[in-house]
């Protein structure tokens, strides 16, 4: 088999760079051939990852954090609607969040994580669209969308140049609680159910956390053909920190501001006030006033942990 391998540098605080040597080495001692690329510029792992698929590499792999696999993700999916549907998705995880390999079974370990890749264990998996916000034309993603307090939060946390994963989300919270004020009042639309109320958050879930820990969808599975919602009503600063640990352990359901609901298709429209968003860990819009997101089963092939 071919291996396509694309390299964001500056992901996980440029662990990704350092990272180069022992990928290589790791993929020389396999006996695999590849071809490893550098990403320049934003979309440059789209582009790579679509001419890979193109030129038929049998596996087009993200060396990276959540936002370059996005981008791999996307370009990937640019090809397949072109035919060219050859190309498997591999991760090596040595990103901030890494929540998509999470959600996939891949170990943040990064010899582990080479590991799964190497061991070729394949299945299908589910992927998401959403429109609206800056993307009008639609963004792909593969882990999940964050609407409000979760968007906040994974602004604030790439702000922290020298911190990495769960905590590096933790600090973002503690900030967001005093700066992410008074949250707008939304319109949920899930396959023809309706929710309006004034929401702290809206996250929506093809795989299991966001945030490098944060367990949104602790039942969510990325090939069920489902996604899984938390939507989280107004709170109190004081409530809001009493709920983080919840998240963390994935225990918020129940709990009288959380609803989880699953859904194929969910609209989201601000009534009142606006709302931030973002895809995988990548801003969809900063004053978002409607997004639309649907779910392909079975779409992509991923080598899983």
């Amino acid at each position: 088999m071919k291996y396509f391998v694309i390299v964001n540098p500056i992901s996980g605080r440029g662990l990704g760079e350092k990272s180069v040597p022992a990928i290589e080495e790791q993929l020389r001692k396999a006996g695999v051939e590849y071809i490893l690329v550098r990403t320049e510029r934003p979309w440059h792992a789209a582009d790579l990852a679509e001419q890979a698929a193109r030129e038929q590499y049998d596996v087009v792999v993200s060396a990276s954090g959540d936002g370059t696999f996005n981008e791999v993700l996307n370009g990937l999916m640019r090809a397949r609607k072109a035919g060219f549907n050859h190309a498997a998705l591999g991760v090596i995880a040595i990103g901030t969040g890494n929540d998509f390999a999470g959600g996939v079974g891949i170990p943040d370990d990064f010899e582990k994580s080479m590991g799964a890749l190497l061991a070729d264990k394949r299945k299908k998996i589910d992927i998401g669209l959403v429109s609206g916000g800056d993307y009008p034309e639609g963004r792909y993603f593969g882990n999940g969308i964050g609407i409000g307090f979760d968007a906040a939060v994974g602004f604030a946390a790439l702000q922290l140049r020298f911190l990495r994963g769960l905590p590096a989300y933790l600090i973002g919270a503690l900030q967001t609680v005093f700066f992410y004020y008074k949250p707008p009042r939304l319109r949920i639309e899930l396959d023809g159910q309706v929710i309006e109320q004034y929401s702290l958050m809206v996250s929506i879930m093809n795989g299991q956390r966001m945030g490098g820990g944060f367990r949104m969808a602790p039942d969510g599975q990325p090939d069920d053909g489902q996604l899984d919602l938390c939507i989280a009503e107004k709170a109190g600063k004081l409530r809001i920190f009493q709920l983080i640990p919840m998240f963390i352990q994935g225990k918020q359901a129940g709990q009288p501001e959380i609803k989880m609901r699953r859904a194929r298709q969910v609209t989201v429209t601000a009534l009142e006030g606006d709302f931030p968003a973002h895809a995988d860990g990548e801003t969809l819009c900063i004053a978002g006033e409607k997004l639309t997101v649907n779910l392909y089963p079975a779409e992509l092939e991923v080598i899983c942990g």
